[in-house]
């Protein structure tokens, strides 16, 4: 069986702080659309970890120390037009230097 992939989910961890303004920028350019419905989003709340080293310019905590911080993981919908446009967008109003960004394909539920 041969897979078209048209849409894919994006996951993306982000400080408590900052959820909403990546949020709004996403779906402005065009992730979480499901139907007739727009700015479909899902998100828990759980606690990231990380050591930046001593190149790093982190956005919380300083180098060479393990930091736990309180996040959010952000889950959306999108388009595979859209994709780059999206993952450009979280990169420029994400705070974090290096963002985890995770990007699944879906399978469209009609091909089973």
């Amino acid at each position: 069986m041969k897979f078209e992939i048209n849409r894919v989910k994006i996951f993306v961890t982000i400080p408590y702080e900052n959820v909403e303004e990546v949020r709004n920028a996403v779906c402005a350019a065009g992730a979480g659309i499901i139907g007739n419905y727009s700015y479909c989003t899902y998100s828990v709340r759980g606690v990231g970890t990380f050591n930046p080293n001593e190149n790093a310019s982190p956005y919380i905590g300083s180098s060479n120390k393990l930091e736990f911080v309180q996040e959010e993981k952000l889950e959306f919908v999108c388009d595979i037009s859209s994709v780059k446009q999206v993952i450009s967008i979280i990169r420029e109003v994400h705070p974090y230097e290096e963002p985890a960004i995770d990007i699944v394909p879906l399978i469209d539920e009609n091909l089973f």
